[in-house]
């Protein structure tokens, strides 16, 4: 077993997590800054489509005879289908100019998933404490 498979099981989902939130940041804050470009359509990504990619299941459990790791470069990783694609939100409200930005919704998007980052940074802090204190000795 290698060092970073150790690891990648001992964080589990929270790694990948904190990577989607950033990414999911940086969609939103495009939604946001495109509120007033005609014909600009809101998009975003959905946590349980990478969850699916990674090898997870909803609940952010390993799927049953998923093996995210691989012996050989010229193996094929199951859930390695490329990173999950953008997908188009449907406005409550559709403006006269095709903008499906939303200002409201994209703010409270962008709040939620701020939240949802600071959550995924303290689980892993934990988890690196924890790591930290086994190697002192639980000083």
């Amino acid at each position: 077993m290698t060092q970073n498979s150790i690891l990648e099981r001992h964080f589990g989902v929270h790694a990948p997590a904190l990577e989607f939130r950033s990414a999911r940041s940086r969609v939103l804050a495009s939604n946001l800054t495109n509120a007033d470009t005609p014909n600009f359509k809101a998009r975003d990504i959905r946590f349980e489509d990478v969850l699916r990619t990674q090898g997870f299941s909803r609940t952010g459990q390993a799927v049953p005879g998923v093996s995210m790791a691989t012996t050989q470069t010229a193996h094929i990783r199951v859930g390695s289908g490329g990173a999950p694609k953008l997908m188009y939100r449907n406005p409550y409200q559709p403006t006269l100019d095709g903008n499906t930005v939303e200002a409201e919704v994209e703010q409270g998007k962008f709040a939620e998933n701020a939240v949802q980052y600071q959550a995924s940074l303290m689980f892993l802090s934990g988890k690196i404490r924890g790591l930290r204190d086994a190697i002192k000795g639980g000083a």
